[in-house]
């Protein structure tokens, strides 16, 4: 008999049809062969599912026995077949179970999408990409999917899918020959859910420095890269945790795009993501683990990666690895990142805020005088000037005197701050699309940021006096046209020009 399961295998972040087929032959020795490229996970599942089948009850079918995983040059990778194999095992061959043929309602397999990974015992344990299983299902037009518990609440934010979780093997055959019921995954309510996320950290804890909360609040307003350089101390850990506070709420297909993220990657995570990411990696970090890949497999996605529609935040840039630095720079320019493997590849998304922060010296603190100079610009080098160049605001961070840490004003908190973002993304979104102004290139910038003479003049002088690339004579502009939506101003003044210009520090010193 022949019993086939949809199924499903990860490629990067996507989810692509894998069919589990099973064949019972009368003829020839017992003997289970699995075809299909399985990965070492995988052709161990032979032996988790019968085990797992023999702690529920269950007699493995005395056949030869091919388990196909189809298409069959696809590779497959970990553990999420054992559900579907066993299932189709035992749907094969009835009198293994309780010698019951499936009921008059009992659903069909081959309408079903199913993954779980068996323990020794038949219970189920999560697995990754169970939101883009549930998309996978939703477009292909399959009744539901049966995942285990633990996935069914990050499957069930997918509209009209019927999400139905077990917590065993018995279960789902049960399901199966309709003698039992799965219970059906809630839909969630997406934007009741964002609204309701609380803040982590708000901006009236960090005391003083108001020049820094305005830089950060105009790239959360345009969606610009920034590196705050400070003295040890100063509060830019802090500030940094509080950004995304600022940051507009996720729009709903927003979360279902960062939680079907965090799922393919396995992040922990077996619920909506609500909030913006912050993605803060030490920076021991290896260029793998910044932009994704893996040494074995299908590449797995990154911080970079898993930071999308929020904030990365690499505290101690000069502390990075010279090459993981690097690799940044594509997915810091064109808000994507490919990963070339020898056993495929993989597009990832990376459109977040990159947030860094680094001390003036390694020493922490800056230094007065000729040597102290030296010792900024030694401790600098080790950031290549091409990164530099891909930050659009540099902002110098000072040290909050004791005599003002008690007496300073808190400043905005960050629900005004968030207002402010709100009302510039808002008109931006009006002019432009969705395209935010960090974005914005060639014609489509022309358009956003006319300027008159005098703002042209402007920046004409500071290009010339600084040495500016062209990737920085377009980022002034993209600043200035922030800035300009922060203050609700239709052009680019000169004044909008000259604060933009302020936040290109590293450019005077090259």
């Amino acid at each position: 008999m022949l019993v086939t399961i949809p199924s499903f295998a990860l490629q990067g972040i996507d989810a692509v049809r894998c069919d589990v087929e099973v064949s019972l032959q009368s003829r020839g020795l017992p003997r289970i062969t699995l075809v299909g490229l399985p990965d070492l996970a995988v052709r161990e599942s032979i032996e988790r599912v019968k085990s797992a089948m023999g702690s529920s009850g269950f007699e493995p079918p005395r056949h030869r026995t091919t388990i196909s995983l189809a298409p069959a040059d696809l590779r497959k990778q970990g553990p999420a077949y054992d559900l579907p194999i066993a299932v189709a095992m035992l749907l094969a061959a009835p009198e293994s179970g309780e010698g019951a043929p499936p009921g008059p309602k009992a659903p069909r397999p081959c309408d079903w999408m199913v993954a779980g990974e068996l323990a020794l015992d038949g219970a189920l344990r999560p697995v990754r990409g169970a939101v883009g299983m549930a998309l996978l299902a939703r477009a292909v037009g399959l009744a539901g999917i049966v995942v285990p518990e633990a996935n069914s609440a990050e499957a069930a934010v997918v509209e009209g899918v019927d999400v139905r979780g077990a917590g065993s093997l018995p279960e789902v055959i049960a399901f199966f020959r309709g003698l039992g019921r799965l219970p059906r995954a809630e839909p969630v309510d997406v934007r009741a859910a964002i609204a309701s996320q609380p803040l982590a950290v708000d901006f009236r804890e960090v005391r003083g420095q108001g020049a820094a909360k305005r830089a950060l609040c105009i790239a959360a307003a345009g969606g610009h890269n920034a590196l705050l350089i400070g003295p040890a101390g100063c509060g830019k850990t802090l500030m940094a945790r509080a950004l995304p506070g600022i940051l507009p709420p996720l729009e709903p297909d927003e979360a279902l795009e960062v939680t079907r993220i965090w799922s393919a990657a396995g992040a922990g995570q077996s619920r909506l993501l609500t909030e913006r990411p912050f993605r803060a990696p030490h920076h021991t970090a290896s260029t793998v683990a910044l932009v994704g890949g893996g040494a074995m497999g299908l590449p797995r996605p990154g911080e970079v990666t898993l930071a999308h529609h929020g904030v990365l935040f690499l505290d101690e840039l000069p502390e990075f690895g010279r090459s993981a630095l690097e690799a940044l720079r594509e997915p810091l320019e064109d808000g994507f990142i490919t990963v070339a493997r020898a056993h495929g590849s993989a597009r990832f998304p990376a459109r977040s805020i990159l947030l860094a922060a680094m001390n003036p010296t390694a020493r922490g603190n800056r230094c007065a005088g000729a040597r102290g100079a030296r010792e900024q610009e030694k401790y600098m080098e080790r950031v290549s000037g091409p990164i530099v160049d891909r930050i659009d605001l540099h902002v110098e961070v000072s040290a909050v005197p004791f005599d003002r840490l008690s007496s300073a004003p808190t400043g905005e908190s960050s629900g005004q701050l968030r207002e402010r973002v709100v009302a510039a993304r808002a008109r931006q979104r009006a002019r432009q699309g969705p395209v935010l102004n960090a974005y914005l290139r060639g014609a489509e910038l022309d358009a956003a940021a006319p300027m008159g003479e005098e703002s042209r003049a402007l920046l004409g002088d500071a290009m010339t006096r600084l040495g500016l690339s062209a990737r920085a004579y377009d980022k002034l502009r993209r600043i200035a046209r922030t800035i300009a939506d922060l203050e609700g101003a239709c052009t680019v003044t000169a004044v909008h020009v000259a604060e933009a210009i302020q936040y290109r520090i590293l450019d005077r010193h090259r």
